[in-house]
């Protein structure tokens, strides 16, 4: 399973974490996890490139652990496609189940 924390400071977002495969399917052929992973890897690089925010992103492809901490508050744009990833995440929870992807907030 995979686990998604988003992380919350006034209700702005300070940071995530995710953990885990979605064991859906065997590997390579595991398309929640593959979603999982796009609405993820999309999101960071769109803040990174698109909305210029400054963050420390750990990664571990093996594990499935991605990490990320901003460094400033984030931007309207990055809040935004956070949102968006989260709106992706939700659905995709809703659609194949908690036992593939759990999202929690996490007030910090």
């Amino acid at each position: 399973m995979t686990t998604v924390w988003m992380k919350k400071k006034q209700e702005r977002y300070c940071g995530f974490l995710v953990t885990g495969h979605a064991g859906y399917a065997d590997s390579g052929s595991d398309i929640v996890c593959s979603a999982i992973s796009v609405l993820v890897i999309t999101a960071i690089n769109a803040m990174e490139k698109l909305a210029g925010e400054a963050m420390d992103v750990k990664a571990d492809e093996k594990s499935g652990r991605i990490e990320v901490v901003f460094l400033h508050p984030v931007s309207e744009a990055s809040q935004l496609i956070l949102d968006t990833m989260v709106l992706g995440l939700t659905d995709i929870q809703e659609q194949y189940g908690s036992q593939y992807l759990k999202l929690k907030f996490e007030e910090v």
